[in-house]
């Protein structure tokens, strides 16, 4: 029998691994589920730098459909413009005319700055034909050039770095204003001071509420300490500031025709001035009628409604002093200025549960001409 030699069986070695592709994973997802990750991004200095990322991410963010834009800063113009050269008025000025001017000269030069960062006031000498402001060597965007870059926009946001109008410390003030071609409607609250929670103060508030010196009826006082007048103030200043960041909205929302949502607030959460898509339907189809003295939408006629309480105690505890709440419509509108469902939902907690509680006291009725 023949024997055949068998050699040893090789040894049993593992292969090399093979070099993984080098493929970009984002590559395997349809653009429908990164378009849904941009949107859950949103900030637009973020957008701005995912167009770096490649290609197709530079080709997909111009079709992000919800943008916020964060405004870093609001560049003022010289101290020797025609508008900051408003004088204080004399002791011998009515008392309307000191308010008028405490008005407007508390928040004209912030809202001239404002037109500039909204990019619709034009400087020869540091605004730049394609709308970058350049002050100390910075090159500024205003929001209107930078959301050229997109086409799709639907919901869109705008946060200013602070609110217009300068008050003092503790003293709180808010607005919410809706536009169409001029003001819908605008809801105001404001207290003279903020009372923080504490707990020897609810102990004490719940001890001893004193409600003999509150029947519901604005105090004589209210009209010879000025309360009333300090209101004035308040409402004008309010209504002023909304009709201005209306008007310098024009040309965002005349470029970009897919809008459906547009609020333009700010960090401090003073003021928020909203528009929805029959709203900005109407604005493209009725131009706005622009105030003659400055730029910004022309106030119509108005009705109001004033609630007023002394002190105010929420369930929290916060105490508002002076708590002041202001329900505003145009004159020819057909719709109840005194709604509590539509006034209290203007604003969110604890201010929702304050204006709750103010529109179930007296109403006062005012009236105010257009401005």
């Amino acid at each position: 029998m023949a024997v055949i030699p068998r050699s040893d069986p090789p040894p049993r070695i593992h292969p090399q691994p093979q070099p993984l592709e080098q493929t970009d994973h984002f590559d395997r997802l349809p653009d429908s589920i990164l378009l849904l990750v941009l949107n859950r991004i949103a900030d637009v200095k973020s957008l701005g730098r995912c167009c770096a990322v490649s290609r197709r991410f530079h080709s997909l963010v111009p079709q992000v459909e919800n943008v916020v834009v964060r405004v870093d800063c609001v560049i003022s113009d010289d101290d020797n413009s025609s508008l900051s050269s408003i004088k204080p008025p004399s002791a011998a000025s009515s008392s309307f005319s000191s308010v008028f001017s405490l008005v407007v000269g508390g928040i004209v030069k912030p809202l001239q700055a404002l037109g500039q960062l909204l990019g619709t006031t034009s400087r020869s000498s540091s605004l730049s034909t394609s709308g970058e402001i350049e002050q100390g060597g910075v090159t500024h965007h205003s929001p209107t050039q930078v959301l050229r870059n997109f086409d799709e926009i639907r919901y869109l946001r705008i946060e200013l770095p602070s609110g217009e109008l300068g008050i003092d410390e503790g003293v709180l003030l808010k607005w919410r204003a809706e536009f169409g071609s001029t003001l819908d409607n605008c809801v105001i609250l404001g207290a003279s001071s903020v009372i923080q929670p504490s707990p020897m103060h609810i102990s004490q508030t719940l001890e001893a509420p004193d409600a003999s010196e509150d029947n519901g009826s604005i105090p004589e006082s209210f009209y010879t300490n000025g309360g009333l007048k300090l209101r004035v103030v308040w409402t004008i200043s309010s209504l002023i500031a909304a009709s201005a960041r209306h008007y310098l909205l024009q040309p965002i929302i005349s470029e970009h025709k897919t809008l459906k949502s547009l609020v333009l607030t700010d960090s401090d959460g003073q003021g928020v001035l909203s528009m929805n898509k029959d709203q900005l339907e109407e604005l493209r189809v009725k131009p706005l009628l622009a105030s003659s003295a400055s730029k910004r939408t022309l106030v119509p006629a108005l009705n109001m409604r004033l609630w007023y309480a002394p002190s105010l105690v929420l369930p929290d505890g916060t105490v508002l002093k002076g708590a002041t709440l202001v329900a505003i419509r145009p004159s020819e509108s057909n719709k109840d200025v005194s709604d509590a469902n539509w006034v209290s939902s203007a604003f969110e907690e604890p201010y929702e549960t304050a204006a709750k509680m103010l529109v179930k006291r007296r109403t006062y009725c005012l009236e105010m001409n257009s401005f």
